[in-house]
């Protein structure tokens, strides 16, 4: 038996979505929390978001390609 395996366009939407996704989310707090003058809080925020990206990049680009 063969297995045909088809669209996989929602499979690296979604692989996109797992890179940057919380890395945007992480932005926006760090971001609103610099607003309200929490700028410790919102450093942390900023790195982890960068953390975050490269990590993600790193693995789930290992996967992409």
């Amino acid at each position: 038996m063969i297995l045909e395996v088809g669209n996989l366009d929602g499979l690296a939407t979604f692989l996109f979505l797992i890179m940057f996704g919380p890395a945007i989310v992480f932005i926006i707090i760090g971001a609103l929390l610099f607003y309200y003058k929490k700028k410790q809080a919102g450093k942390i925020f900023m790195i982890l978001a960068g953390v975050y990206c490269l990590i993600s990049l790193g693995i789930c680009g290992a996967m992409l390609s």
